[in-house]
């Protein structure tokens, strides 16, 4: 899966991103409070979640990078990886700023929640404003259209109006707040929750 949009573009996420990953994830750990995760991890800490969404079925992860001179325009040179004249970068072989990834999870753990997913997506400071978002949760979408997902939900911690307005964007309703649900930064936060309807 390689999809373009200007100078980025979104493929499937591999364990050669997970440094890059780490890396902002921390930055929302450390700054904000959109994760309500606390103390940073390392690449090791978070491959297994990584491990956890393989590049099909309902779990996924795909992640917007910028686009070089190659992947721009795959008549410049070889491109590496099992498609034949695909412009995605090979496994172990990113390239390309990373500027944000998207994700659906498991909803709950236990089995009748399995056509529900969690989603969520990040986007690096740096590539705010440019859409990646809007792409992200494109790929995102199309790519679950032929699995067996009938619900996304997402949680944002308010207040997150560009996080309300994407996923406002994308047919979420809200359905529900949970009020001072997390503590951080010696205060407490509410989450908003979102569903939208698939298949």
């Amino acid at each position: 899966m390689l999809q373009r949009h200007g100078e980025a573009q979104v493929r499937a996420g591999t364990e050669a991103d997970l440094p890059a990953l780490t890396d902002l994830y921390n930055h929302f750990i450390r700054e904000t409070s959109i994760t309500f995760d606390l103390e940073p991890f390392t690449p090791d800490q978070r491959r297994p979640w990584l491990l956890s969404h393989p590049q099909d079925g309902p779990h996924r992860l795909l992640v917007a990078q910028e686009a070089t001179e190659r992947t721009k325009n795959p008549h410049n040179g070889p491109a590496h990886g099992p498609s034949a004249g695909s412009a995605a970068p090979g496994p172990g072989h990113p390239v390309g700023a990373l500027l944000g990834y998207a994700t659906s999870s498991a909803f709950r753990p236990k089995a009748a929640y399995a056509p529900s997913v969690e989603v969520t997506v990040y986007c690096a400071p740096r590539a705010t404003g440019r859409g990646i978002g809007t792409l992200l949760y494109t790929a995102l979408f199309e790519a679950l259209a032929d699995e067996d997902v009938h619900r996304a939900y997402a949680g944002i911690a308010q207040p997150n109006e560009a996080s309300h307005r994407l996923h406002t964007r994308f047919g979420f309703r809200h359905i529900g707040t949970f009020t001072e649900v997390g503590r951080k930064f010696d205060r407490y936060w509410d989450v908003a929750w979102y569903q939208k309807d698939l298949g």
